[in-house]
């Protein structure tokens, strides 16, 4: 496949041009005497990119006029023409073009980047003294063989799970690991997570186009489809305008979910959150605003120019995209659970599932019943909404699985035993998820996101954020356990950081929830202010709060802001309901800006080295699975 296509206006000229004349005064009636020298005449051309008003598809903008000051300058206010040589717009559009996005910088930086990786890997095990490496059952004996070795590796992964621990950044893995061998009985700091394991390792930046610090919109799309976008958009590029249904059109991204759906992969989206929340719904809608998680959710002008809300998308996934290209039939998402029940359901009690919390539990007021439209499509598949429902899944005979378990976001897992008819842990997600998908022999494609660990932060909770890392990893563990590092792609990374931090000098082995004890000490030590602190923090947000054994770390919103240092002497700072001090308050925790960690193993997981763009992780799973080209080749 070609990876560059170029478009090249021919210009006689490019740059500026002048002309001048001798003239003559004719008053002799014949050829006259020389008078003075005449005015230049000058022509400027202009290289025009794509995307400007005047040349869509980029082109040439040619001024002329005359010099009048003579300054060999062509000045606005001497101009007296201007005309435009533009590059016509595309009549026709490949397979290619429709499933890449080739003629976006993003993308093929982050195609290159792959590519740049590719040769540190080369270099690195081509010095290697013992001049052999083997790498997915290939013996590889020299450079060459190494190159050979690099292209044969191409598409090896039959399946890929991408593994999201949303807001896990640094600072969360390492006080999760710390945290997760103390409840084992050790000191903590030389307990492994599962994905600690993993044999290769990188930085993923996390910007996004138009933000210094991201937002899940945008960190996901980027890891989708290969390129960055702005903040709170959906599926779609840069040129989108938020919140404008217009500016849809024509932006759309295709996902590597859409693509191993194409190239007849078995496909799934495991959220704790909303399922139509940023991030899943990154993986299959294409919005404007990814606050219109319903038709409730967006502004009339939105719904009447024809955008539709994300539950809507998920729903009719398979008509979507079999629209958006001719002749293509697919079958549809295999396995979607997550929370998110009120964007499917009508804005009417009698539609209240037997596990609602709310009065109307439903969100929509278009009057629709979204799962019982996804059931009428899916006859052969399960609607399930409670942990009964999820145990009784066959997992061999069920073609499509649709799991709603909470009306908003799933519970915390710490919380998770007091929901009202019980939900499955991730990790149960994600193997029944596995069980299902793992019947095509094409393979499968899964994304599987912890949501909760990005809103205990939000909460200002380092219990709830680590306690469902732990989890996270704990569901990474199940994975791993199920596939064949010969054939299934396993990255583990993060859309973004939070403003979470480990500080002081606490001694080895000290409570990583609790206060600062120094070597050698056995009692807190203090600040400048003569009072105790805590080993973790955050840099704003909501601020302290002793709750004591509560689990929801959203029971926070009820409270205002608590600012300024507090007397934790006599406080519990390991309870569950306890929320860490913060320096600057405000009504949520934020998310920051720095690099978060990627993590993989099996076919491809190679090329995570050094520091990369996020969206280069779009790169990695297709060079992996092949996926661009098999769904290429399906078209045809």
């Amino acid at each position: 496949m070609n990876l560059f296509k170029l478009s090249v206006v021919a210009a006689a000229v490019i740059g500026l041009s002048a002309c001048s004349l001798d003239g003559d005064d004719g008053q002799d009636g014949a050829n006259g005497v020389d008078g003075a020298d005449g005015v230049s005449s000058l022509v400027v051309q202009t290289q025009l990119a794509v995307g400007d008003a005047n040349c869509p598809n980029s082109g040439v903008q040619i001024d002329s006029g005359l010099d009048s000051d003579g300054d060999g300058a062509l000045s606005s206010s001497e101009i007296s023409s201007t005309s435009y040589v533009c590059v016509p717009p595309a009549s026709s559009v490949d397979s290619s073009e429709l499933l890449t996005s080739l003629n976006n910088d993003w993308f093929v930086e982050a195609a290159a980047e792959v590519e740049a990786n590719k040769t540190v890997w080369l270099e690195a095990t081509g010095a290697l003294s013992t001049n052999s490496l083997n790498s997915n059952n290939v013996v590889v004996t020299s450079k060459a063989d190494l190159e050979r070795t690099v292209t044969s590796l191409r598409g090896q992964a039959k399946n890929i799970i991408l593994f999201i621990g949303d807001g896990m950044g640094i600072s969360t893995v390492t006080a999760a690991r710390i945290l997760d061998g103390q409840m084992k009985g050790l000191d903590g700091e030389e307990n492994k997570l599962s994905f600690d394991q993993f044999p290769f390792a990188g930085l993923s930046k996390t910007y996004n186009v138009d933000a210094q610090t991201p937002d899940s919109a945008g960190t996901m799309t980027a890891m989708m489809s290969g390129l960055k976008t702005d903040v709170g958009v959906i599926g779609v590029d840069e040129d989108i305008v938020r919140g404008d249904c217009s500016t849809v059109a024509g932006n759309e991204l295709v996902t590597a979910l859409e693509l191993a759906e194409i190239a007849g992969k078995s496909t799934g989206v495991i959220a704790t959150a909303r399922i139509t929340h940023a991030t899943p719904a990154a993986t299959y809608a294409k919005s404007a605003d990814r606050n219109w998680e319903d038709i409730s959710d967006m502004p009339a002008e939105a719904v009447e120019a024809g955008c539709k809300d994300i539950a809507d998308q998920l729903v009719n996934f398979e008509a979507n995209l079999e629209a958006r290209y001719d002749g293509l039939d697919v079958d549809g998402i295999e396995v979607v659970m997550g929370g998110g029940r009120r964007h499917f359901l009508p804005k009417d009690a009698s539609f209240n599932s037997p596990d609602a919390v709310s009065a109307v539990e439903g969100d929509r007021t278009d009057g629709r019943d979204l799962t019982a439209e996804w059931a009428a499509m899916y006859t052969s598949g399960t609607y399930v909404f409670d942990q009964a429902g999820f145990d009784a899944i066959d997992t061999e005979t069920t073609s499509k699985v649709f799991g709603l378990f909470n009306e908003s976001h799933m519970q915390y897992e710490a919380d998770r035993a007091n929901d009202v008819a019980g939900e499955p842990s991730l990790s149960e997600m994600t193997e029944k998820a596995i069980q299902v998908l793992d019947n095509n022999n094409d393979g499968f494609f899964l994304v599987v996101e912890s949501g909760r660990i990005d809103h205990g932060h939000h909460a200002g909770s380092a219990y709830n954020a680590l306690t469902d890392t732990i989890e996270f990893a704990n569901a990474v563990a199940a994975a791993d356990a199920m596939t064949s590092d010969d054939d299934t792609l396993i990255i583990v990374t993060a859309d973004h950081s939070h403003v979470f931090t480990i500080a002081g000098y606490p001694k080895r082995g000290n409570p990583i929830l609790g206060k600062v004890v120094n070597v050698g000490s056995d009692e807190p030590a203090t600040a400048a202010d003569d009072l105790p602190y805590t080993t973790l923090g955050y840099t704003n947000g909501l601020g302290f709060r002793n709750l004591g054994d509560e689990t929801d770390a959203d029971a926070t919103y009820a409270l205002a802001e608590s600012t300024g240092r507090q007397d934790l002497t006599d406080v519990d700072t390991t309870a569950s309901g306890y929320h860490q001090e913060a320096l600057v308050p405000l009504g949520s925790e934020t998310h920051a800006g720095e690099d978060v960690g990627i993590y993989a193993k099996g076919p491809g997981a190679w090329l995570v080295n050094g520091t990369n763009e996020q969206s280069v992780i779009f790169h990695v799973m297709d060079y992996a699975g092949d996926i661009i080209n098999q769904a290429e080749q399906a078209m045809e």
